[in-house]
């Protein structure tokens, strides 16, 4: 059956995001694909998926953008079976440790990379709510957000955003729990070619996989929640 699937942070050709957008689409399935801004790379994919694929300009620290997003989605689908909150954020000083970091750089990243996809979740649910088959949200995390595992002394934004992010994921699906139709999780994709450079994923590859391990994971509810991309536990 065919699903309809919002994704955010879908605007770079390298990136998780648009790579997850493109596999959908070769798999049959309509996609919501948000941008901040515009993107030539997903608007030439529009123009070989007419009428599945549907770009929502949204930022995601902007509550009023969120919420005008959801209600231009709610004109085009009568449904979501999959939020990917992929959408994230690292300011320039993000490989400075503490005597050169700017800490008022901490704070936006947060609202953007953790307060953002609750955001999405709470703008868009209602649309989540009326899947057939189980709605779905899975949240893009890293490695750097788990406190058990941390070793490097700088990442003081993003580590702080993913580790915040973590959080929200296990506090809504604490609040989920009694919902047998919505399933919630965070996920440690792994380190892709998403900037050039010598990391071991390819995106588009990869893609697919997490694809497969986001289906094997819709209903699992009483698995782990934060989840490697081979599916096995990661520690918070």
């Amino acid at each position: 059956m065919p699903q309809t699937v919002l994704i955010t942070g879908t605007g770079r050709a390298m990136g998780l995001g648009f790579n997850l957008v493109k596999r959908y689409l070769e798999n049959g399935d309509t996609v919501f694909a948000s941008v901040r801004r515009p993107s030539e790379a997903l608007e030439t994919l529009r123009g070989d998926y007419a009428g599945r694929l549907h770009i929502l300009t949204m930022d995601i620290s902007s509550t009023e953008s969120v919420n005008a997003a959801a209600r231009e989605a709610e004109k085009l689908t009568d449904r979501l079976d999959l939020i990917i909150n992929n959408a994230t954020t690292a300011s320039a000083d993000t490989n400075k440790e503490l005597p050169d970091f700017d800490l008022d750089l901490i704070a936006p990243a947060v609202n953007v990379g953790a307060v953002g996809p609750v955001r999405v979740v709470k703008a868009f649910l209602p649309l989540l709510k009326k899947s057939a088959i189980g709605g779905l949200i899975v949240n893009i995390s890293s490695e750097a957000g788990s406190i058990g595992k941390c070793y490097r002394a700088y990442y003081l934004d993003y580590g702080t955003e993913k580790a915040a992010l973590n959080m929200l994921t296990m506090t809504l699906h604490n609040w989920l729990k009694d919902d047998p139709d919505i399933n919630i999780f965070c996920l440690h994709p792994g380190w892709m070619r998403t900037w050039p450079g010598e990391a071991p994923l390819d995106p588009y590859e990869h893609a697919e996989t997490l694809r497969n391990l986001f289906e094997a994971k819709r209903r699992d509810k009483d698995g782990p929640v934060f989840i490697t991309y081979e599916g096995k536990p990661y520690p918070w």
